[in-house]
């Protein structure tokens, strides 16, 4: 596997996962970071050894919209109401509404 030179200031690492690298750079083992952090020594092995895997991308995803948006839109040009999406959902129209705004809004700013 990989070095964790230089991993701790990656970006898309959970602030757990800097930590504990950081913490594997200075050389500490993984009993001694399992104590600090109230976890096994495997949890703190698994989290380093995956910390060692090329990540594509900076952690976010390209598809911004949730999946209950993307439903929301699909179904409005496929002609449904926001009072049948909302039966759907079992929330209110107005609900149903708001969140098509901001998946249009959403949309619109990339």
């Amino acid at each position: 596997m990989g070095s964790l030179q230089g991993m701790a200031e990656a970006t898309g690492f959970t602030p757990l996962e800097r930590r504990m690298v950081r913490l594997a750079e200075q050389g500490l083992g993984d009993d001694e970071i399992a104590r600090r952090f109230r976890r096994s020594p495997g949890f703190v092995h698994r989290v380093l050894a995956l910390a060692r895997v090329p990540r594509g991308g900076d952690g976010r995803r390209a598809d911004t919209l949730r999946p209950v948006e993307r439903r929301v839109l699909k179904w409005r040009e496929d002609g449904a109401s926001s009072s049948d999406i909302a039966t759907r959902f079992r929330r209110q129209p107005r609900s149903i509404e708001q969140i098509e705004r901001l998946a249009r809004y959403k949309q619109s700013a990339k």
